[in-house]
């Protein structure tokens, strides 16, 4: 074995569809459609394509034959169609009758990618109740918000969870929505005219994908348009890019001076094979590894768009590593992201302790905002409060300690101001709102 894809990465159910010979299965299904529409329409005696059904499976054509007359004709459709004729009998005249190639392969990949693409729904779906699950669970747990990799103000971590379940609702919506256009298959032949199949060409290519449960291509050339499969990738690496940001913020979150949160780490675990010690967040580095290699497939994704006239055979190698890979990262990184998070450790007392180590700074809004409330111009209250939070910082000070300094607030009121459990705005009601409206 070569590739990590065959012995590390994947789950057996999506690698299952990308199998030689479940492909081959899949292109025999096709065989199998194209005979029985051709016979409704009186192209095939209807006795022979129930007899290219009936052996039009891998149960009647064997895998070893097909590449058995691979190898003698160097032509891989081509071999399936001689493997499927063999077995039919008389009936092996009409199998592939006004068809090319690529109305097998295409129609194939339309159904490979329907039932990938129903695996990755499912992982969505996954995901985003463990996600949701975690909002509710944490939505009264303050910690502090960062930007720009500093303390910012307190957010809740429950917040944080819940807008990332947004993220990957919007994903299946636009899992939905690209599924027609993605699993689109095609039976208009050479050049796409349909000429072999004669004046019904149309209503047989719709039927034959009528039964197998796909679109039909509205306009082809040879091939299925590859901007279809361009808009599959790239949406299979925005959802890879999604599940690195999460895994990103779990690294960041799990580093020993933050000590927030943590994966789970078994009983028997190895971090380091010369640091006892180590407790290394290694399935989010995992997660942003592959999320890189799917990315990565974006581009030839795109090149493959790029066709001479009404095609060439310049998508057909880099298409074999495109789409597995593509499909069966995907999976893996959705499966990692969801157990991650489903078994993540919480430090929520070291939330509490970190949004402390500032002194106050990470209250100065707060401050400036209540300013404003006892009169104060904004642009004067925040240049008092910058000027006094500088000094904080230079001298070692406690925010609170040098605010009270000017006589401003009340003493209780200082205490409010500085509780930061009470400046977390709506985000209680955000997280609600998020669960009541893509929670299921």
């Amino acid at each position: 074995m070569i590739c990590p894809i065959d012995y590390r990465y994947g789950t057996a159910k999506m690698k299952k569809i990308f199998e030689e010979k479940t492909r081959l299965d899949y292109m025999l299904r096709v065989e199998s459609a194209i005979a029985a529409v051709q016979a409704e329409f009186g192209n095939i005696p209807v006795e022979h394509a129930r007899k290219i059904r009936e052996m039009a499976s891998t149960e009647h054509v064997s895998y070893e034959r097909v590449k058995e007359i691979e190898a003698e004709i160097n032509h891989d459709v081509m071999a399936i169609v001689k493997a499927l004729s063999e077995v039919c009998g008389e009936a092996g005249k009409y199998v592939h009758l006004g068809a090319t190639s690529n109305d097998i392969i295409d129609t194939a990949n339309a159904l490979q990618m329907r039932d990938a693409l129903g695996i990755i729904s499912e992982d969505l779906h996954a995901l985003k109740r463990t996600l949701l699950t975690l909002a509710k669970k944490y939505k009264h747990t303050v910690m502090i918000g960062r930007t720009h990799g500093q303390h910012a103000i307190p957010i809740t971590f429950g917040l944080k969870m819940a807008v990332f379940a947004t993220e990957i609702a919007r994903h299946e919506t636009r899992l939905k929505e690209a599924l027609p256009r993605i699993t689109a298959g095609k039976l208009l032949g050479a050049v796409g005219t349909g000429a072999a199949l004669g004046k019904n060409a149309l209503e047989i290519q719709a039927k034959v994908m009528e039964n197998l449960g796909i679109t039909a291509e509205n306009g082809c050339t040879q091939v299925v348009g590859r901007d279809r499969y361009v808009e599959l990738v790239c949406l299979l690496a925005s959802i890879a890019t999604s599940c690195e940001k999460f895994a990103t913020e779990i690294r960041n979150l799990q580093r020993t001076e933050i000590d927030e949160v943590s994966e789970e780490f078994g009983e028997k675990q190895v971090g380091s094979s010369t640091m006892p010690h180590k407790r290394n967040p290694i399935t989010a580095e995992n997660i942003c590894g592959l999320a890189r290699m799917v990315r990565s497939l974006v581009i030839p994704a795109f090149e493959n768009n790029l066709m001479w006239h009404e095609r060439d055979l310049t998508n057909s190698s880099a298409e074999r590593f495109i789409l597995p890979h593509a499909f069966i990262l995907c999976d893996d990184i959705l499966v990692k992201t969801e157990k991650m998070l489903r078994t993540l450790r919480v430090n929520e007392l070291q939330m509490l302790r970190n949004i402390e180590i500032t002194n106050g700074l990470v209250m100065a809004e707060r401050v400036m905002i209540e300013l404003t409330k006892k009169g104060m111009g904004r642009q004067e209250a925040h240049e008092l409060v910058r000027t006094l939070s500088m000094k904080a910082q230079a001298e070692k000070k406690h925010l609170k300690d040098l605010i009270a300094s000017q006589n401003l607030f009340t003493s209780e009121e200082l205490e409010k101001i500085f509780d930061a459990s009470s400046y977390t705005g709506v985000a209680e009601e955000i997280v609600d709102k998020i669960v009541n409206e893509i929670g299921d």
